[in-house]
C-alpha cells in the first residue's frame, strides 16, 4: 500500500510583514511608485501595507480619520483623495515630492505647431 503525501501547508504572505525599517518603507514605496505608474489603486494599497506595517491604529489617530476609513480608502477599491494620501505620508514620516520625467516627443511636437 502507498504511503500518503503529507499536504504541504503554506502561510499566507503580507507585504508588511517584510516592511521593518524606514528605509524599507521608502525603498518599497519607490518601486510601487515606479511600477504602478498611473494607477492610483497600486499607489493606494502600496500605502496600506506601509500603513499595516506601522499600525492602522495609530495611524488613524496621527492623520484624524477613522481606522475603518483608512483600511477603506487604502485598499484595491478604495479610491483615496489627494488630502488623505498626504495625510498618511505625512503621519508616516514621508514626503510627497513631484519629479520632472522627460516630455513625450509628441506632446513636445504639438506644441512647436501650435
Amino acid at each position: 500500500m502507498a504511503r500518503r503525501k503529507k499536504a504541504e501547508t503554506f502561510s499566507r504572505y503580507d507585504t508588511a510583514d517584510y516592511l521593518k525599517s524606514d528605509e524599507d518603507i521608502v525603498a518599497y514605496l519607490e518601486a510601487a511608485m515606479e511600477e504602478g505608474g498611473d494607477d492610483p489603486a497600486f499607489i493606494a494599497v502600496a500605502l496600506g501595507n506601509i500603513a499595516r506595517a506601522r499600525g492602522m491604529v495609530q495611524l488613524a489617530r496621527d492623520t484624524g480619520l477613522t481606522r475603518e476609513g483608512l483600511y477603506k480608502a487604502l485598499s484595491a477599491e478604495g479610491n483615496p483623495s489627494l488630502d488623505t494620501v498626504l495625510k498618511v505620508m505625512r503621519a508616516l514620516g514621508l514626503k510627497f515630492t513631484p519629479q520632472r520625467v522627460a516630455a513625450p516627443r509628441r506632446a513636445a511636437a504639438k506644441r512647436r505647431v501650435a
